[in-house]
């Protein structure tokens, strides 16, 4: 017969933290939320350490290169979604790190021949009321005007009224050259009385934007997550089939940590292409690996040279994993074997190899418990898919604005190359759905709420520090009637009492 685990696996919302003493020290502005990404000796730093425990998921709906920016401002760092042509992925990761701080490449772009109904769909999708005119609708196209919230009125106007009537023309365009610093570019906006200035190159091409509005936003990003270089630090996933092409692609571009993109992990192929990456870069490029849920997995991985392992199968909001194959385990009692694995590991071997956990986190609470388990860092999707940044766009939908999100192992994703079983190469079966997430407004709004509350859990649970977390937290199991008690209850809610006759 099959070997039966004695215990049930459980979700993050079956535990509770048991506050510990909180001296006066325990403060939210003196918690550290810094904690490793890649693997590193006993007594010795991790090559990489983040600046908060959050990295976005390798996901076509949440990663692009806008979302890598967004997050290393915060002290995460994004992977950029590998189910795409190797090119376009390198591509992105080129663009991180070239960005520019206070640079803002153009996402929205039209032609003069457009209209005002093009315009106002564009700016409903993107959010964004500054358009570059070019003249064939491309960031890269030369730059012939620029439209502004100012430049029209939708109830004046026709909505077939061509782009080129209302634009404000090159020619009467206040802009800069390429070249210029952002201090000097700062001092015309001020001067000039602008709201945005244009870059411009000595072939008439738009190369970015300075906004006013970015001006103290320059200021308000301590925990900026950046390499030697200044640059910001960015990941990418790849996949077990066509590794040999893709992972030189991506270390030329500058990808500074790698990670394997797999429904599961525990497999020869990982193997194969982990110890591709050691052969012909030795440690000098980071990979890390999964998908595991219990100790076996996590040893298979270490010891075949992880920089990192990846715990989850089943839990995140858009996978049916679980539902299509029976495989899967619960999040909460994943993290704490193999996080309890990570420790005899490090204990036996001096090295210590950072554990991410990655799905089942529904509410904010949940990334301090998964802290507190043993994860040194939490992969999202569902959570980063709500923001600005993230790649899809804005809809409205029954009165609801929403943004589209859907699983690698969808349909409309056909990530068949995250499913390591060799084979012909497509999709046989679903292992996610596409669907619609709640829009959340900015990333960065939303993470310093999420991350607020972290801190302050750590606060009262008397520690200052992830590492800490981990070796003083106390976790209780909760019946279902206590995780009612939890919640409001026994009292008429002021937004419902309108219904109550």
């Amino acid at each position: 017969m099959a070997f039966c685990f004695g215990e049930p696996s459980r979700t993050f919302s079956e535990y509770l933290l048991v506050p510990g003493y909180s001296s006066k020290e325990c403060r939210p502005e003196n918690v550290s939320l810094r904690t490793p990404v890649v693997k590193y000796k006993k007594g010795e730093d991790a090559k990489i350490i983040m600046n908060v425990p959050l990295v976005s998921a390798i996901m076509q709906a949440v990663s692009d290169d806008r979302m890598a920016v967004a997050l290393a401002k915060e002290g995460g760092i994004s992977f950029i979604f590998a189910s795409q042509p190797v090119e376009s992925q390198a591509a992105m990761i080129r663009r991180v790190k070239s960005h520019k701080a206070g640079f803002v490449r153009s996402d929205s772009n039209i032609r003069p021949d457009q209209t005002l109904a093009d315009i106002v769909a564009l700016k409903e999708k993107s959010g964004h009321s500054t358009v570059a005119v070019t003249e064939d609708g491309t960031p890269e196209g030369r730059i012939v005007g620029l439209v502004t919230s100012r430049s029209y009125r939708v109830s004046r106007m026709a909505a077939d009224t061509q782009v080129s009537q209302f634009m404000t023309p090159f020619s009467d365009l206040i802009y800069a050259e390429d070249g210029i610093t952002l201090s000097e570019a700062n001092d015309m906006l001020w001067d000039r009385k602008l709201n945005a200035l244009p870059i411009i190159d000595k072939n008439q091409r738009l190369t970015h934007f300075v906004f006013r509005k970015d001006y103290d936003s320059h200021k308000e990003n301590p925990d900026e997550f950046l390499d030697e270089d200044k640059r910001y630090r960015v990941g990418a996933g790849v996949n077990t089939r066509d590794y040999r092409e893709r992972i030189p692609a991506l270390v030329e571009a500058g990808a500074d940590v790698l990670c394997i993109d797999s429904s599961e992990g525990y497999s020869e192929w990982q193997k194969d292409t982990i110890a591709f990456v050691r052969e012909t870069y030795g440690d000098d490029v980071k990979i890390g690996a999964g998908n595991v849920v219990e100790k076996e997995g996590f040893r298979f991985l270490a010891e075949a040279g992880a920089d990192f392992v990846k715990v989850g199968i089943g839990g995140g909001s858009i996978c049916i994993t679980r539902e299509q194959k029976g495989i899967g385990r619960g999040q909460a009692t994943a993290i704490l074997d193999v996080a309890q694995a990570r420790n005899d590991y490090f204990k036996e071997t001096g090295i210590y190899i950072p554990v991410c956990s990655d799905g089942g986190i529904v509410y904010d609470y949940h990334m301090t418990l998964a802290l507190a388990m043993g994860a040194d860092f939490l992969m999202l999707g569902r959570y980063f898919s709500r923001f600005d940044e993230s790649p899809t766009g804005k809809m409205n939908i029954n009165g609801n604005y929403v943004k589209e999100y859907w699983g690698e192992g969808s349909n409309r994703a056909r990530n068949w190359q995250r499913y390591d079983m060799g084979g012909e190469g497509r999709l046989s079966f679903e292992e996610g759905v596409d669907s619609y997430v709640p829009y959340a407004g900015s990333l960065k709004d939303n993470v310093n709420l999420s991350l607020s509350k972290v801190r302050s859990t750590m606060c009262n649970c008397g520690v200052l520090d992830i590492p800490a977390l981990q070796k003083d937290a106390k976790l209780t199991l909760v019946s279902a009637t206590s995780i009612v008690e939890g919640g409001a209850h026994d009292v008429i809610l002021k937004e419902q009492a309108s219904t109550v006759r």
